[in-house]
């Protein structure tokens, strides 16, 4: 009878600790704008990018865990690239290196974002 008390227990800890687990959510455009807004007197003017902006890029490296994710933010770095007035293309390309990010893409209007894997 203890034995079968034990295997049940270390069942329900088990499920339980299963289910604490979190899932793993999407990465949305929201996250990526919010991530990069810190950036934006850099994309227009140039000169170092505040730290609070690194940090934001080094984010959505660290959440681009799937290629999906990767896609995902590519596709909402591109879009918002083109919708702010005023960001400089070579701004936002050189954003990654000056913060020191290796992206696997060009932040850039003109990106390919369904060729990242």
């Amino acid at each position: 009878m203890t034995k079968m008390f034990i295997k049940a227990s270390c069942m329900v800890v088990l499920l339980v600790a299963f289910l604490m687990v979190p899932e793993a959510e999407a990465v949305t455009c929201g996250q990526v704008v919010g991530s990069v807004a810190p950036c934006l007197g850099y994309l227009r003017n140039g000169g170092n990018p505040p730290p609070v902006c690194c940090n934001g890029i080094r984010g959505l490296r660290n959440q681009a865990r799937t290629t999906a994710d990767r896609k995902t933010i590519c596709n909402c770095l591109k879009s918002a690239s083109s919708s702010y007035r005023g960001v400089s293309g070579n701004n936002a390309a050189s954003l990654p290196g000056k913060c020191g990010v290796n992206l696997p893409y060009k932040i850039s209007p003109s990106t390919d974002c369904n060729r990242i894997q």
